[in-house]
């Protein structure tokens, strides 16, 4: 164990943990601070951090998580919790379908900085067109439930953010605060899930082989699980207070700082 892997796997938990949850996108964080770190985030690390992040997801909302497991072994597909099952389903399609697309073709050209500056940019504007949207619906149907999903097969673009495009699409359409908040992060575990069993898939050779030590992981996991628990209850409360909005200058200043480090040869 060295003090600076320590230390850095600290920051890079950090970022996971606050920007998995906030709108502001936590893939365009870590490769940003990859970049600044002079690192490449390790196959082990990336895992556990996946493995943490659906834990916190799953911990904070464990009441709907098991009411949602209880209709689906009753097989009530039509109570208010066992109407979720169908509606994630649907939901999860479109989001596997584009993260096919964009693993196999586009990940590359979306990885660069000018890339991921741009998309900060752009979902600072998506997050300041939630205000727009009209409360009217207490529940989500099949039909919004897939455009959500698209919305978050979108979000895997660094820079554009998960939560930040699925309850701001869910807002346009109508749906009430509070169902769109819980919509959203329950459609987020198949997608983790997902993306956990596509990293294994892909780096399991190299799992041992992380400059990570047991320490590091450990640190970095424990950190990004509490930011994570922190960051999805300050994001509910500015939802609540009809803020979620304010994330969008954030977004824009990131995006901005960017393109004048990279204008300046700083990245």
């Amino acid at each position: 164990m060295s003090f600076d892997q320590l230390i850095k796997a600290l920051i890079l938990g950090i970022i996971q943990g606050l920007t998995e949850w906030l709108p502001i996108s936590s893939t365009g964080h870590l490769k940003i601070a990859e970049r600044a770190l002079n690192l490449t985030l390790p196959a082990l690390f990336e895992v556990v951090l996946h493995v943490g992040t659906l834990a916190v997801v799953v911990i904070f909302f464990r009441s709907d998580v098991q009411k949602i497991f209880a209709a689906l072994k009753r097989l009530d597909f039509k109570s208010d919790y066992g109407r979720f099952v169908p509606l994630i389903i649907v939901g999860a399609v479109p989001t596997m379908a584009i993260g096919f697309v964009f693993h196999v073709f586009l990940e590359d050209f979306f990885s660069k900085v000018s890339v991921i500056a741009a998309a900060f940019i752009i979902c600072g504007v998506a997050l300041c067109s939630a205000r727009v949207g009209k409360e009217k619906a207490d529940d989500v149907g099949f039909s919004q439930a897939f455009l959500i999903g698209v919305a978050q097969g979108m979000a895997v673009v660094p820079g554009l953010s998960r939560s930040g495009l699925t309850i701001t699409v869910a807002l346009l359409l109508g749906i009430r605060r509070e169902k769109a908040f819980k919509f959203s992060f329950l459609l987020s575990i198949p997608a983790i899930i997902g993306a956990l069993a596509l990293t294994l898939y892909e780096q399991f050779k190299i799992l041992a082989t992380s400059s990570f030590g047991f320490v590091e992981t450990a640190v970095g996991t424990v950190v990004a699980v509490i930011f994570g628990y922190l960051a999805l209850k300050l994001l509910w409360k500015t939802i609540a207070r009809e803020k979620f909005h304010f994330f969008a200058f954030y977004c824009w200043a990131l995006g901005t700082s960017l393109i004048v480090a990279l204008c300046l040869g700083f990245l």
